[in-house]
């Protein structure tokens, strides 16, 4: 009987189809690690000079921009950059009635130092005019000027521009009529003079 020699194991390695590469393991095929060289560091041509220059450009933009408003700020005047920076200006003093200056020395609201020296105080003074019925024409408010006329036929202006106060209203005598004319205290007193040496006549101003 003849002897067999012992059968080997398959090799897997070898099993393949026709026609292809034999099928391998996976990772049989990579190759193997090496260590990495030393190698210089890797430098972009021209990235630190673009760097500069947009640095630089941006400084020259925010100089401009410094320019431009300090130019503004001189031409608009120390009064408009004083507004600019927050700061209001002061309004002008306005004359108000309450003003001792602006105040007309016959308003009310004036001191009483400036109605004395700037107004003129005035009287109530009753006059007897010998013509009543020039009296009876008169209105209160009328300006009139005062005539004294003496014995000789002359007369003299005794009160000029005197305005009428009250008309009163009683019959007319023989010696004339009363009026009230608002004059100053001293024509007032000349009034009072002249109406007991001399007639009094009256003129519409």
């Amino acid at each position: 009987m003849a002897q067999h020699a012992p059968l080997r194991p398959l090799d897997t390695d070898l099993v393949r189809a026709p026609g292809t590469d034999p099928v391998r393991p996976p990772g049989v095929d990579a190759p193997p690690i090496r260590e990495v060289p030393q190698f210089a560091p890797v430098h972009v041509r021209g990235g630190r000079y673009g760097l500069r220059r947009l640095t630089r450009h941006k400084r020259r933009a925010v100089a401009a921009g410094l320019a431009v408003t300090a130019a503004a700020l001189v031409a608009a005047g120390p009064g408009d950059s004083g507004r600019a920076r927050g700061h209001p200006t002061a309004a002008p003093p306005s004359t108000s009635a309450s003003s001792p200056m602006s105040s007309s020395p016959s308003s009310p609201s004036a001191p009483a130092s400036v109605r004395g020296r700037g107004a003129v105080e005035t009287v109530a003074a009753p006059v007897r005019i010998a013509d009543a019925a020039t009296v009876r024409l008169l209105r209160p408010g009328d300006r009139v000027d005062v005539i004294a006329a003496d014995g000789g036929g002359e007369g003299r202006v005794v009160a000029a521009g005197a305005r009428v106060a009250e008309v009163p209203d009683f019959a007319a005598t023989e010696t004339g009529a009363l009026v009230v004319l608002s004059v100053p205290r001293a024509t007032a007193a000349r009034l009072a003079g002249a109406g007991t040496t001399a007639r009094l006549a009256v003129t519409l101003c």
